[in-house]
């Protein structure tokens, strides 16, 4: 397929990686040092200039392009961009916003492009997913909700439960794994382990389990030693992502309280949501912290604009009792740092958006994706073919590929399927996949 990608930032560079071994790809941009790091990493076509203009791209080819991704930091380039592709071709139009207003008017028809991708919706939907499963590094759902795909840290010491006694060290298949969820993959220091069922999760180990919730959450309490429900969350910062956060956690019932610094903004916050309750304050003054009791909250969620006071703001509430913190990162480095200083999450708002985009790319089946650990892995919802040689053969007689098909769908209904069961057409496969193999699972399936 030839796509043509608007922007060589940080969600273009992402979503560059993750198409360019599979399709033919363009990438338009004004910073020519931006377009010369990204045609070095990758073999991709790169063009240089205003891509809201009919002549660069009729220069990057939009005639001959069958997608067309706008995702640069600017709204208006990305429609007017978008907008003029479609007059000028028939190629289909994704464009990134930031602006809710945009959003609404799209969904209500109103902006002729074929999809739209909030990056501030998509990473609350990330902090919430997040807070439904404390103990996960990264989580995604699946199937409205039915089937979740959750990625953990494995304690290396002092966990002492029952649970984790039963599953962690043994092997697999004495192992008491919650029902209903498989483990997709284990990660221990550089090396990926397919878990069969002589194979053994250990202290120290990343793992990746594909399940229902309530596995999920069994799973959570298994190697997290988080239990509890998150029914009260502080917002340090009311900007855009920080609103769209406490707006998505106000629908699932959860108490929410919003810290803004800007005064002006705090009030017109304040009259936007009055489910929350807003303060004018700033997220490094102790007296505040410990006047409104901050530190009993369930958990905090840290969406200023710079990571270094996200960084400083989150050690701080942990330092006065908050015992689960989210930042937010801007910057990729970032996300090591605040791991390594025991921030539980660090979400990337860039990259949860190119995660997004990016599924338009891959067969038309593919109803949702979600990648891991740098895109080293995916998680694909794709449609079986009736032509498909696998479809009516048991599980247990499949070949072992490194894939792992954890749920099936069929007629609306999950199935975590054991050796006997069978794929049949035209159910949605839930596939766990190294990246570099989807495009064989896409042929197989």
């Amino acid at each position: 397929m030839k796509i043509v990608v608007l922007g060589a930032g940080q969600v273009g560079a992402t979503i560059v990686e993750a198409l360019h071994e599979d399709h033919q790809v363009t990438v338009i941009d004004l910073d020519a040092a931006r377009l010369q790091s990204i045609s070095y990493r990758y073999d991709v076509r790169t063009v240089k200039g205003n891509g809201a203009t009919r002549r660069v791209l009729q220069e990057a080819g939009i005639d001959r392009a069958a997608l067309m991704i706008a995702c640069t930091s600017r709204d208006e380039i990305n429609l007017v961009a978008a907008t003029l592709a479609k007059k000028l071709s028939d190629t289909q139009t994704i464009v990134r916003t930031s602006n809710p207003e945009y959003l609404e008017a799209w969904q209500e028809r109103q902006i002729e492009v074929d999809f739209m991708v909030s990056s501030e919706l998509e990473t609350a939907r990330a902090v919430s997913q997040t807070i439904g499963v404390p103990a996960a590094k990264q989580t995604d759902v699946f199937a409205d909700g039915q089937v979740q795909i959750v990625e953990f840290d494995v304690p290396s010491a002092g966990a002492t439960t029952d649970a984790f006694d039963h599953v962690v060290g043994l092997q697999l298949k004495e192992a008491t794994i919650p029902a209903d969820s498989k483990v997709a993959s284990i990660i221990r220091g550089d090396r990926v382990l397919v878990p069969r069922g002589d194979e053994s999760i250990l202290p120290g180990d990343r793992i990746i389990v594909i399940g229902s919730p309530d596995a999920a959450r069994e799973w959570g309490t298994i190697v997290g030693r988080r239990d509890q429900a998150f029914d009260d969350v502080v917002i340090f910062g009311a900007g855009a992502t920080g609103l769209e956060i406490a707006r998505v956690l106000l629908n699932q019932r959860i108490r929410v309280r919003l810290v803004e610094s800007r005064e002006e903004r705090a009030r017109e916050v304040a009259e936007e949501l009055p489910g929350a309750r807003v303060y004018h304050a700033t997220g490094v003054d102790t007296d505040f912290l410990e006047r409104e009791r901050i530190g009993l909250a369930s958990a905090a969620v840290f969406a200023m604009r710079e990571d270094s006071k996200n960084l400083y703001a989150a050690m701080l509430a942990k330092v006065h009792g908050i015992g689960f913190t989210i930042g937010i990162v801007h910057e990729p480095a970032s996300v090591e740092v605040f791991e390594r200083a025991g921030i539980d999450v660090a979400v990337n708002p860039r990259s949860v958006t190119a995660e997004e985009i990016v599924r338009f790319a891959h067969d038309p089946r593919i109803r949702q994706l979600a990648m891991l650990e740098g895109d080293r892995f995916e998680i694909l919802d794709i449609t079986v073919r009736e032509t498909s040689k696998l479809v009516r053969t048991p599980f247990k007689s499949l070949p072992m590929t490194g894939s792992l098909i954890g749920a099936i769908v069929r007629d609306a209904t999950v199935i975590f399927p054991h050796g006997e069961d069978q794929l049949e057409p035209g159910d949605r496969a839930i596939i766990f996949t190294e990246s570099r193999r989807v495009a064989e699972v896409e042929k197989a399936l």
